[in-house]
């Protein structure tokens, strides 16, 4: 895809509706207020957009299903700049996500 917005887009139309946001507890839907933790969720999906001529505009958008089967996105952004929390969470959903399934990477 794109763009971020491109791909925010496709993925509302596939029923990727909650957004997620993080916090000390883990990541948070913003429309629910629940709360997961590394092991409730799957990273379905993730895509990286370079900014033309910034690195601070490096992004990355991960497309999340949960064990509730609430699917939503999560975006943070690429590199120095990344929030060190999400980053955290990441690493261990990523060793959950290896050790159980196999999903596409784009």
């Amino acid at each position: 895809m794109k763009s971020l917005s491109l791909c925010l887009n496709k993925l509302l139309e596939e029923g990727f509706t909650e957004n997620f946001k993080a916090t000390d507890k883990g990541i948070q839907s913003i429309e629910s207020t629940k709360v997961y933790k590394p092991a409730q969720i799957q990273v379905v999906n993730f895509y990286r957009f370079e900014g033309a001529s910034d690195p601070a505009d490096n992004s990355i958008l991960y497309a999340i299903q949960t064990s509730d089967n609430v699917k939503g996105t999560l975006v943070d952004a690429y590199g120095m700049y990344a929030d060190s929390r999400i980053d955290d969470f990441m690493k261990e959903v990523e060793d959950i996500y290896k050790k159980n399934t196999t999903t596409e990477k784009a």
